[in-house]
């Protein structure tokens, strides 16, 4: 990475102390950054300042919502570079929590890019979205032109800020970047509930002895991406990524559902799984076998996942092992 394009530069990372904002603080650091984390720490979106506390006395943390306009139009100010990570995480919240949905995921990043546009109008901005947007798949690998049909609140909601980010970059010539995730895991994620992540719950229930439940016979496929190559793939697209793009990261490593519940086994060396029946009316969220086409990034940017979905795992069962208590 060339520290260059970041030494001495002034960075807002929204949700900075979760899975995501955190890791690329910490990777800010050695690159010579001004880094200011905003995280409302509300209890179920993974904000954890244990994931900042090597760090702590080399940041600005602040702990405030992005919903608060008048906050995010101070910290936005004069910035160089905003990643903005904050939101409510869950797809199936989003149908519980339709307003708080919208709030968050809808108006919260308008207020960010409404900021930027009035107070910081030659920074970076990237978002983070998700493959949700896609909804289901009519081809794969998937790439940034499949239509978009997402069938929850939560992608409805991405694929919004998506369309405020070609908004503003048209409107305004703002340099907006939206990033489409796959499955993100990793070190530093929350492990409290099954919302965000199911490699990190199955984890957390494997090294508690518990079972890994299954629906159907698991083949169905997802593309799995561990938190060090996320994190490489958005300082890289902060250098190098064309304003106004949508870009997909993905690992191409075809792993099916079982085969990640096998790893997950395997490393905790306690628990066991069990396949069960699909729920009534699965097909309302069931997106089918998901694999990214990650072209569009890798020729901008020379991007490519490198960490396989063992060897993730391995790393994550390790750091969980050793910090235990300050995620469970």
């Amino acid at each position: 990475m060339n520290k260059g394009i970041f030494a001495g530069e002034k960075v807002l990372i929204t949700g900075g102390a979760g899975h995501i904002g955190s890791s690329l603080a910490q990777a800010l650091m050695p690159l010579g950054a001004n880094v200011t984390v905003l995280d409302a720490m509300l209890p179920l979106y993974g904000g954890n300042m244990f994931n900042l506390e090597s760090i702590l006395d080399k940041i600005k943390f602040v702990e405030g919502d992005i919903r608060d306009r008048e906050l995010v139009n101070e910290l936005v100010r004069g910035k160089d570079f905003i990643f903005d990570f904050a939101a409510q995480v869950s797809y199936i919240d989003s149908r519980e929590l339709p307003f708080l949905d919208i709030d968050i995921n809808g108006t919260g990043h308008m207020n960010v890019l409404e900021a930027m546009r009035l107070c910081a109008p030659s920074a970076t901005y990237i978002f983070s979205s998700s493959r949700m947007v896609y909804g289901k798949l009519l081809t794969n690998p998937v790439n940034e032109e499949h239509p978009t049909n997402p069938l929850s609140l939560y992608g409805i909601h991405k694929l919004l800020v998506e369309r405020y980010c070609d908004y503003y970059h048209k409107t305004f010539g703002l340099k907006t970047i939206a990033v489409r995730l796959p499955n993100p895991y990793g070190v530093r994620q929350q492990m409290k509930h099954n919302k965000y992540s199911l490699v990190g719950w199955f984890l957390r229930q494997a090294l508690d002895g518990g079972t890994l439940t299954i629906f159907g016979d698991g083949k169905q496929t997802r593309d799995y991406l561990y938190i060090d190559d996320i994190v490489e793939g958005f300082l890289l697209l902060a250098e190098k990524g064309r304003a106004g793009e949508i870009y997909n990261m993905g690992s191409k490593e075809k792993v099916t559902f079982v085969e990640m519940v096998d790893a997950v086994l395997k490393e905790a060396g306690t628990g066991r799984k069990e396949h069960i029946p699909w729920p009534e009316n699965y097909e309302k969220n069931e997106t089918g076998g998901y694999v990214a086409d990650t072209s569009k990034i890798e020729r901008d940017t020379s991007w490519k996942a490198k960490v396989t979905l063992k060897e993730g795992i391995k790393m994550m069962s390790e750091y969980y092992k050793k910090h235990r208590g300050h995620y469970w």
